[in-house]
């Protein structure tokens, strides 16, 4: 459909919890197709759409290897069900926190359920980068960024880093 301008910290709607979707209308569908061109115009394996500015509990992700075939998903109104004691890491990053990566600790499996686009309900079970791409996805809804699961100290010098990066690009 069409690519969109994705938000960038500090914008205040990237840190609103999102809102259930109750119509799985054809503005659904509209709006889920411009996630999906924005992530792979953007070259991302997810996006939300609080990072469109829309504040609604709706997702998607492809974590496909380059050497496989598109997979993407979309997700809707998602909850995780079960997550494992064993971490797995990851250097994350986020198409709303440019030139930022570190590395995240996060349950390495876990188990969800969430809607598709015509309000059905879909179990699944994740692992690896699925698994980290759907959490930090997940926390998009919620109102939180990668960033909030460093320590202390390390998130605070990492949000200057982006406060005045993000000045410098008013300028």
């Amino acid at each position: 459909m069409a690519v969109k301008k994705i938000l960038h910290y500090p914008n205040p709607s990237l840190l609103k919890t999102s809102l259930e979707i109750e119509k799985f209308d054809e503005n659904l569908a509209i709006l889920s197709r411009d996630l999906v061109d924005t992530m792979y115009d953007a070259d991302g394996v997810g996006l939300a759409a609080p990072q469109l500015g829309i504040n609604k509990r709706i997702f998607v992700m492809d974590c496909s290897r380059e050497d496989e075939e598109n997979d993407c998903r979309i997700v809707i109104n998602p909850k995780i069900e079960h997550q494992s004691k064993e971490l797995g890491s990851y250097k994350e990053g986020c198409l709303s926190i440019p030139g930022i990566t570190e590395e995240i600790s996060r349950p390495k499996i876990i188990q969800v359920v969430y809607q598709d686009l015509n309000g059905g309900f879909q179990r699944a079970s994740y692992d690896g980068l699925w698994s980290t791409c759907f959490q930090h996805e997940l926390d998009h809804l919620n109102g939180k960024l990668f960033i909030d699961h460093l320590r202390p100290m390390k998130k605070i010098l990492v949000k200057n880093k982006m406060k005045k990066s993000s000045k410098k690009g008013r300028e």
